[in-house]
């Protein structure tokens, strides 16, 4: 890998295999609390007054996910979901803005921002969302009774969306992507540690943690659609079943849907390094990575979490 300069402002130094901390340097990528957080744009005191100050509603909905594991997808249909009747489909927010702006981040915006916000006057059930693992979330919010959404979808598949998606800090090859994964040193990483806090919490406290499989959830969308929505507590009717309400639903927020909005063809979320909302639509198929890594590649990386998962009961798709 070439030494190259990041659209962040810094200069990356030449990368090689065996420079074990070089990836977490170069992605500028911070060590804290057991996990790497890319503190270029997630700061950790940010992080800390979260920690600090939030104080959870047993109304309020979390949506939880490592980044490219399908978080988009996920936050359109909780918000739709919860705002059903609210809102139709015609003139859903959705049609203005990216799923993100409506149900924001802890992290990376609300506190990040203000390091003590005053979310009072939002409405409820508060919708908020975050890419931190388990063990760094606030005291409050475990808690609480509040309903925490995670989903996971196959690190090889991750690994090839981030590729892709962080092409306007960097021109790394997937080959490094798979590189950082090995070591545990990509964005919120290890991707072991942070699936298995959410899984264990959805084994001990199913009423109050969902784990969610994102090629479940491609599979048979009405089926996992209703499946959250019964575990949000905005279950659907009979009536909304017989009527079509699901599949409505399940059309609206699909990639395909969500990609060719033009808020998401052009528009761009104030404030955020996320040059395009177009860049956070690609191509949303499942087992895309086999066009792209090698089989001794995947073979690798499925040892190392056969390893780390071992004994959990815990496996990705």
């Amino acid at each position: 890998m070439e030494s190259k300069k990041s659209s962040l402002g810094s200069s990356t130094p030449d990368i090689s295999p065996s420079a074990a901390p070089s990836y977490a340097y170069a992605l500028g990528l911070t060590q804290f609390q057991g996990f790497w957080i890319p503190s270029r744009h997630v700061p950790t005191s940010s992080i800390i007054s979260f920690q600090k100050y939030f104080q959870a509603l047993h109304e309020d909905i979390i949506v939880v996910s490592k980044p490219k594991a399908g978080t988009t997808w996920l936050k359109a249909l909780v918000f739709t979901i919860v705002n059903r009747h609210s809102y139709t489909l015609s003139n859903t927010p959705l049609n203005s803005a990216n799923p993100h702006q409506l149900i924001p981040f802890f992290d990376v915006d609300l506190y990040k921002e203000n390091p003590n916000p005053d979310l009072s006057k939002i409405s409820s059930p508060r919708l908020f969302s975050t890419h931190l693992p388990y063990s760094m979330l606030a005291d409050s919010i475990k808690r609480s009774n509040c309903r925490i959404v995670y989903i996971t979808r196959n690190p090889f598949d991750i690994i090839v969306s981030l590729r892709h998606f962080f092409r306007f800090i960097d021109d790394w090859s997937v080959e490094d992507y798979l590189e950082m994964f090995c070591r545990g040193e990509e964005p919120y990483g290890p991707s072991w540690d942070h699936a298995l806090g959410y899984w264990n919490m959805s084994v001990e406290k199913p009423s109050n943690v969902l784990f969610m499989r994102y090629e479940e959830l491609k599979e048979d969308s009405v089926a996992q659609t209703k499946r959250l929505a019964e575990f949000l507590g905005f279950a659907f009717s009979m009536e909304e079943e017989k009527t079509g309400v699901v599949n409505q639903i399940v059309d609206f927020c699909s990639f395909n849907n969500l990609k060719d909005l033009e808020v998401n063809k052009t528009g761009k979320i104030p404030r955020s390094i996320i040059p395009s909302n177009k860049l956070f639509f690609r191509s949303g198929k499942v087992g895309d990575y086999v066009n792209h890594l090698s089989p001794a590649a995947v073979e690798r990386l499925s040892n190392i979490l056969k390893e780390k998962l071992n004994g959990s009961n815990l496996t990705f798709n």
